[in-house]
């Protein structure tokens, strides 16, 4: 989180700039969510597909309907 604060710092400087977002692909980097696949199961990569076009269309179907009309609402209570 750090390197996040310090893009939001870094505005308006350039040089900062780019060493904080270096700083973020770096972080990233290292907790799996970027670079290379750290894992292998085997299994086909199904991320960016329509459940509809996946071997899960059949249990998404069973699901209730109603759970997915609206957005989640805020668990914020004023």
């Amino acid at each position: 989180m750090s390197a996040r604060r310090a893009v939001q710092e870094a505005k308006n400087h350039p040089a900062k700039m780019r060493l904080a977002r270096q700083r973020v692909n770096e972080a990233k980097v290292a907790l799996g969510e970027r670079g290379p696949v750290w894992w292998d199961d085997g299994a086909p990569d199904l991320n960016r597909h329509l459940v509809k076009n996946t071997p899960y269309a059949a249990w998404f179907d069973r699901l209730p309907k109603d759970k997915f009309d609206a957005p989640p609402q805020s668990r914020r209570s004023d």
